[in-house]
């Protein structure tokens, strides 16, 4: 299909929205035209199909800037594989996901990246990116760091949690800091404070504490808020972009708010787990209650209705999922009797959209606003905007016809991700992916899945484009 017309939809973007029609020549966008217009009629006539979006939103293809197919954790691996979590994607009209890639101990940032294209390559129904995780900071290392930017890397995740295993010291954490500061690159964070987790960890399992409840007990919202102030200190010090993954925590979010507040270069992003759901959730009967354990933890009630002001206020960016799906027989049952061992991780990239707009729905964000924060704030974010995340002339043709009334109910039985539960099962939503489109051709149409594995492509990515 070469030539498409969308016709009679709102474009929606992150500045407005506009009724035009949209048309598509190729993988590109090439003119946003007025409806009812000659040039309109022309495009109808020369189009080889022509969509109906009367009523419908058109929105730039969704972004999941933290997804992780294929991830090795303790012990087994997460259960989408790049050809699966992006079909998955897909549905949910997200049409690009940037994953991580990870550097093991002794290893080095090429070797990861070139396990991680193997693994994605020829695999992914939908565009994909790299983030590259840093688990082993050292003096060739920092070097690679330079050499990734030159293969559209660009971002950079450390961790302050996992002693052992991705860990580093603040030390280590300022080294790749400044040398972030030095190309222009970001530095991601998981903020929790590792060390202290681990005491309590030891110290709940010494009494007997192995539900799946503890995980969250033993990781409680202060000590996110600490990691995250602690960071913030760090980035400032090394002149460096610092952008917080999953936040979670009401303590965090107040650090991040006085950061940007100041005009630092910092961003986070939240997740639909913690907007929706509570630690209520693994608490569960049995052992369901591993279903929800992920980190950081799902928090109690009254923090997720902080993220969502955060969301609208801005002071948070972006929508994410880090979606890391484990089944709940086999793989999640590997932490019975002891919480520490459950694999850390929930299945989401489906839902992600929907979930955010159906906060539209509800009155938390306006429409333009739903759209920065699931496509065009993190193009910006990570180096893809305008070929990424808006619908104009010269953008890649991602692009989703969407039903803002439509309600849908999510649940197991019915998502395509690889994996025996839904988080959000029962939840009904109001919005529904109509139609998507990436690069111009058809992957879900008509209620079907008309794409293909090996469609998508890497993503070469440059520089963060929202620095102050």
């Amino acid at each position: 299909m070469s030539r498409v017309l969308v016709a009679g939809g709102t474009v929606v973007g992150a500045e407005g929205s506009v009724r035009a029609d949209v048309l598509v020549d190729g993988e590109t966008i090439v003119a946003l035209l007025a409806p009812g217009t000659e040039l309109a009629a022309a495009a109808a006539a020369g189009a080889e199909r022509t969509v109906d979006a009367t009523g419908k939103l058109v929105l730039p293809g969704g972004i999941d800037v933290h997804t992780h197919m294929e991830m090795p954790f303790g012990g087994t691996f997460s259960h989408d594989t790049f050809e699966t979590g992006t079909v998955a994607a897909a549905w949910g009209g997200t049409t690009t996901i940037v994953d991580f890639a990870i550097q093991s101990k002794g290893s080095t940032l090429g070797a990861a990246l070139d396990a991680w294209h193997a693994k994605a390559d020829g695999n992914c129904a939908v565009d994909y990116g790299f983030h590259m995780i840093v688990s082993d900071v050292n003096d060739t290392t920092l070097k690679e760091m330079d050499t990734m930017l030159g293969e559209g890397i660009s971002s950079f995740k450390l961790f302050m949690a996992y002693p052992g295993v991705f860990y580093s010291t603040d030390g280590e954490i300022l080294q790749a800091m400044q040398k972030a500061a030095d190309t222009g690159a970001t530095i991601m964070m998981h903020a929790e404070n590792g060390i202290a987790i681990d005491v309590l960890v030891a110290q709940a399992l010494a009494r007997g504490h192995t539900d799946p409840r503890f995980h969250g007990v033993t990781r409680p919202s202060a000590l996110e808020g600490e990691a995250t102030f602690r960071a913030i200190q760090l980035a400032k010090v090394a002149g460096s972009p610092v952008y917080f993954v999953h936040l979670s925590a009401t303590e965090a979010l107040v650090e991040v708010a006085r950061a940007r507040a100041d005009n630092g270069n910092v961003w986070a992003e939240t997740c639909p787990q913690y907007l929706y759901l509570t630690d209520d959730a693994m608490e569960g009967p049995g052992f369901e209650g591993s279903k929800y354990v992920c980190s950081p933890p799902i928090r109690p009630a009254g923090h997720g209705a902080h993220l969502w002001r955060g969301l609208a206020t801005e002071t948070l960016s972006v929508v994410s999922t880090d979606h890391c799906p484990f089944c709940f027989k086999e793989q999640k049952e590997l932490g019975v009797g002891d919480f520490s061992k459950i694999p850390n991780g929930l299945p989401g990239v489906e839902h992600r959209m929907n979930l955010i707009h159906a906060g539209v729905a509800a009155g938390h964000l306006s429409t333009e606003r739903f759209v920065e924060l699931t496509a065009a704030a993190p193009a910006r974010l990570f180096g893809m905007y305008p070929r990424k995340g808006v619908v104009a002339p010269g953008s890649d043709a991602d692009i989703v016809v969407y039903d803002p009334a439509a309600t849908d109910t999510i649940s197991a039985t019915t998502h395509h991700m690889n994996v025996d539960y839904s988080a959000f099962e029962g939840q009904t939503v109001t919005g529904r992916v109509d139609t998507v489109l990436s690069r111009g051709s058809f992957v879900i149409d008509g209620g079907r899945f008309v794409g293909r594995a090996g469609h998508g492509r890497f993503v070469r990515r440059g520089l963060n484009q929202m620095l102050r």
